[in-house]
């Protein structure tokens, strides 16, 4: 596995497949959410709710990811995972920020892929702090893909994500 990071807007790359940091109901929302959803067109919303709901308003739970085609990406597929909300940290969040992170991953693995980018996720209007974030991300990701055969991109959309991505790679 290869594991780096770069400041690059996610919608412009084309690997296999970018993670959305998704709501729980897959229909598009805001940040990062909104910016896939615009780039990839209406096709993606609407194969979106094709996605069975597996609770009223919920296609895939906090930690959980689910795949769809990219669309007008230039990636080949959307990976969606929903992070948790921060609460303070005493609520399981890096549990399922881990578990965000770990799914998408496999998914990926799964379908063949070999390169995948990644947001900062739970780190926007969720609140995640993006130092920890970026902490349990590359843990979780140097885990799950140790010996794997895939391209993993950390992507950041500003200079505080950068950072901590970058501090993140170096312990």
């Amino acid at each position: 596995m290869k594991l780096s990071s770069r400041r690059i807007d996610i919608t412009t790359l084309a690997v296999d497949a970018i993670v959305n940091a998704a709501n729980p109901t897959l229909l598009g929302g805001g940040g990062v959410d909104g910016a896939i959803h615009r780039a990839a067109g209406p096709a993606l919303l609407a194969a979106c709710r094709q996605l069975p709901e597996i609770r009223p308003g919920v296609r895939c739970p906090t930690g959980e990811a689910r795949i769809t085609p990219g669309f007008a990406l230039p990636a080949t597929y959307v990976v969606h995972t929903v992070g948790p909300v921060w609460h303070g940290g005493d609520r399981g969040e890096a549990e399922r920020l881990a578990d965000c992170y770990r799914h998408s991953l496999q998914l990926a693995l799964e379908h063949g892929l070999r390169s995948l980018a990644f947001p900062a996720i739970s780190c926007g209007v969720y609140g995640y702090p993006v130092d920890a974030a970026a902490r349990v991300a590359v843990r979780t990701l140097r885990e799950t893909g140790a010996g794997r055969e895939i391209d993993i991109l950390l992507c950041s959309f500003d200079a505080a994500a950068d950072a901590a991505w970058t501090r993140a790679l170096a312990d």
